[in-house]
């Protein structure tokens, strides 16, 4: 159900990244008036965070057909398409320019601290879908500000709610003391005074940010002499941590496994496997100690890099209503689809507005955000769910029900795997894949019915 509320009301889209500034530029290109509510100083704050990080998704997978359609008149030309940039070429050769065409539709360090309807909390029933969203918004001052709005789109990410070393979800004894010798994040080995070269440095995580970050510990820039790189993991085996090497169809997505393999058999990194942090130590010489809930421990480190995954922040939505998935805080419909439990793809069934939209008539969940604590979203998805969600938005129920989307196989099979033991039974996401988009109606169909 779409509520239209007064033409003269804006949509308001939290989150200037690459989803929530591709789903203005689609509501712009459908003459629809939009803000955008950035935190950060600058458009695309996070992205710039891991700005030394090498995508693996090419530039012809990066930027959406909406925007482009916007930046190309201002005389922006498309980078080489097959090319690979880092998050700070997205965001100066792509996004920054896009904000700047949205001009001040653009509002930064504007951060949203709660939605609701309209002089109703959570409880009141009476005449809801009748009143608009209020954002409750505060600026650098302190100072709040109220801006009515008739729909909303979440597009915050979860860049900025990181994991815990602990893997029941929570810090563990030490962590907090610690955090000076703990890296939310991947490291850059370029960085000034990179306290991770020549260092002992254990990494904790199983994802591509893993991956990731032990490369860049092995790289030439910081593997010096003395320095030794360990690789923690909560799985019993290594298994499908590797990823898909050549069956993977984002070739660098495969990459990123196969050379840290090569890595480990190089003897560049230890791996330590069905290792589960209970605590962080001081080891009495300066440095830290990884202890295990079995009493393993992993001693002498002068740094640790927490890659354990990231979580939505909810508590700017605790005033609207939602229907979120209980284990993946992801839209309960799309929730099945993503599950990393028994999906590893990256692959997901083409879905739009209907799948992303709220119990509170016009509030959505996009992007990262929409995938809750799951891993593996691409940025092609989240273009196509800001079209979807834009067309909905605009009254034109025909083009947002028709979502198109295909998605590269990550080559891996099976999800997450068993809780200690090899690889889980097959899943349904590596069944053969008709060739090319398949367009699809959405209107009246559960996800399940769904066919990719």
């Amino acid at each position: 159900m779409v509520v239209s509320f007064s033409e003269q009301l804006p949509v308001a889209v939290i989150g200037a990244g690459p989803i929530g500034l591709a789903a203005a530029a689609e509501l712009v290109t459908r003459d629809q008036d939009v803000l955008v509510f950035e935190q950060g100083g600058h458009p695309a704050a996070a992205v710039r965070s891991w700005g030394h990080v090498r995508l693996f998704s090419p530039w012809s997978e990066l930027t959406s057909p909406a925007a482009v359609a916007l930046l190309e008149p201002a005389g922006w030309s498309a980078p080489n398409g097959k090319r690979y940039p880092t998050g700070n070429d997205w965001v100066e050769t792509y996004l920054a320019p896009l904000a700047e065409v949205l001009g001040d539709r653009v509002r930064t360090n504007s951060r949203v601290i709660g939605v609701s309807r309209l002089d109703r909390d959570l409880l009141v029933e009476s005449g809801r879908e009748q009143q608009p969203f209020v954002l409750h918004g505060q600026g650098t001052d302190g100072a709040i500000e109220r801006v009515v709005a008739r729909a909303v789109i979440d597009a915050t990410g979860t860049l900025n709610r990181p994991n815990p070393l602990g893997s029941e979800g929570y810090p563990v004894a030490g962590e907090t003391e610690h955090a000076d010798r703990i890296l939310y994040g991947m490291p850059n080995p370029d960085a000034a005074g990179n306290p991770c070269a020549g260092k002992a440095v254990a990494v904790v995580g199983s994802g591509a940010s893993a991956l990731t970050s032990l490369i860049a510990l092995t790289s030439d820039a910081v593997y010096a002499p003395g320095a030794r790189v360990v690789w923690v993991l909560r799985r019993g085996v290594v298994g499908n941590s590797y990823g898909g090497g050549d069956a993977d169809e984002l070739p660098a997505r495969g990459a990123l496994g196969s050379r840290v393999r090569q890595a480990v058999e190089d003897g560049r990194i230890e791996v330590v496997t069905g290792f589960r942090t209970a605590a962080v130590e001081e080891a009495g010489d300066g440095r830290v100690a990884l202890v295990g809930s079995d009493g393993r421990r992993v001693e002498g480190l002068d740094q640790v890099v927490c890659v354990t995954g990231f979580r939505p922040d909810l508590s700017f939505l605790s005033e609207v209503r939602l229907d979120l998935d209980q284990r993946l805080q992801a839209p309960s419909k799309l929730a099945p689809e993503i599950d990393p439990n028994w999906h590893s793809c990256g692959s997901v069934q083409p879905h739009g507005h209907d799948v992303l939209a709220q119990p509170d008539a016009g509030l959505y969940l996009a992007g990262m955000k929409s995938y809750g604590r799951a891993p593996s979203f691409l940025a092609m998805t989240g273009f196509e769910q800001a079209r979807s969600i834009a067309a909905a938005l605009a009254g034109d129920l025909e083009s947002a029900n028709t979502v198109q989307l295909s998605l590269p196989d990550t080559g891996v099979c099976g999800g997450a795997g068993l809780f200690d033991g090899e690889e889980g039974g097959g899943g349904g996401c590596c069944a053969p894949a008709p060739a090319g988009p398949q367009s699809i109606s959405l209107a009246g169909l559960g996800l399940s019915s769904v066919t990719r």
